[in-house]
């Protein structure tokens, strides 16, 4: 992987600041966008900032920065690229000092956003601090995996948290952090989901959303494809993707395999796709196809040293979220590291094309997940910020 070298700096700003979002990765992006244009459709006159991807970058927000294009996943990646991360966290903790936005609503991105908090109360800017500004975290850290204790900081830092899974706010209850369930995206009454099962339709193929991992799972993937058309699996593959470096990426991978480019199709992202199964990393999409109904298969590889530190500190027994939330009966068969190669993967896709029993289960996931997801709110995510970040 490439070190990021260029010295980040924020796009000018005007006016007053209502609402500062910060989303570093493409779920985020994607989630905050849709609430951008709920929260302009309740109150057109609301001034947001936003720093993000593609999608908060058409969604009305005044943009700043594309954070989510840097975005890295692993304890490696991140050391290697400190330097540019220490210069942007700077960068927009100077920003909020200028600007002074009323609410600053950190999207998941723990990580970085968990220390920005932080760096506001120490500064006296926040709430938390004894400044103006609300911090609130849309997204909750999955306590449940790893680092439960930071729940004691988020109490110290935030005033607010909203949560995407009921089952959460068990984890918060010895805090006195303010909790809202405020439902999924998944479950939002407008979300139309980006992809559909049809026993006819193509194999989805889901490398990830950064450019680490698609650099060390696509190739993998690709090997598992090969290996299924040699079987006579005559299946074409879609590989979806809206960012232009990683569409080059993928299609840099792509290129030397002349005998199976011709049956893959790289789409935007917002296509509607139809598909029979998917080959997937454990990101997002992964949930969202078995929210879809569409069988899938988990494959991942992290940096050697990433995964040894995250096998010694992370304590569930699964990647996938759809695996998580439904563990009694995990839908998403996953390899990882050595286990992700072609002839496993090939292998446990072919079974699933070939069983008759597939469909029926996939659509049973699909069931579960929507009950679970779909339970009373709390508050609706736009209600919440709005009286959470004190903007109404």
């Amino acid at each position: 992987m490439e070190t990021l070298s260029s010295k980040p700096e924020l796009s000018a700003y005007s006016g007053e600041c209502d609402l500062l979002i910060i989303a570093g990765e493409a779920s985020g992006d994607e989630h905050a966008a849709r609430l951008v244009e709920d929260l302009l459709a309740q109150r057109p006159g609301l001034q947001i900032a936003a720093l993000g991807g593609e999608e908060l970058r058409t969604s009305g927000a005044q943009f700043l920065f594309p954070l989510a294009d840097h975005a890295v996943v692993g304890i490696v990646e991140v050391l290697k690229n400190y330097g540019f991360f220490k210069n942007l966290f700077d960068e927009i903790l100077s920003w909020i000092k200028s600007n002074r936005p009323k609410c600053v609503l950190l999207v998941d991105y723990p990580g970085f956003n968990l220390r920005l908090a932080r760096a506001m109360s120490e500064q006296g800017l926040s709430e938390k601090g004894g400044g103006k500004c609300s911090v609130l975290q849309y997204v909750s850290p999955q306590l449940w995996a790893w680092k439960p204790k930071r729940r004691f900081l988020m109490s110290r830092v935030l005033d607010g948290l909203g949560i995407l899974f009921p089952f959460e706010k068990k984890y918060y209850e010895d805090t006195d952090l303010p909790v809202s369930f405020v439902g999924h995206p998944f479950a939002h009454p407008e979300y139309r989901s980006p992809v559909s099962y049809d026993p006819q339709g193509c194999l989805l193929m889901l490398p990830g959303s950064r450019a680490q991992p698609i650099a060390r799972i696509l190739p993998v993937f690709l090997d598992a494809y090969e290996r299924l058309r040699a079987e006579g699996h005559d299946i074409p593959v879609v590989i979806p993707t809206a960012n232009p470096a990683l569409r080059e990426l993928v299609q840099s991978i792509l290129a030397p395999r002349k005998k199976i480019s011709p049956h893959i199709e790289i789409v935007d992202k917002k296509a509607n796709l139809r598909a029979r199964a998917a080959l997937m990393s454990s990101g997002t999409m992964s949930l969202a196809c078995a929210w879809a109904g569409i069988p899938g298969v988990i494959g991942y590889r992290a940096h050697p040293l990433t995964y040894l530190l995250g096998k010694m500190l992370v304590g569930v027994p699964h990647l996938g979220m759809a695996n998580l939330l439904l563990p009694e009966d995990p839908p998403n068969p996953e390899y990882l590291q050595g286990a992700a190669n072609g002839k496993q993967l090939a292998g446990a896709l072919s079974e699933m094309l070939h069983s008759s029993s597939t469909a029926e289960r996939a659509t049973a996931t699909s069931e579960k997940l929507q009950n679970l997801l779909g339970q009373s709110k709390d508050s609706e995510l736009t209600d919440w910020v709005l009286q959470a970040g004190k903007l109404d």
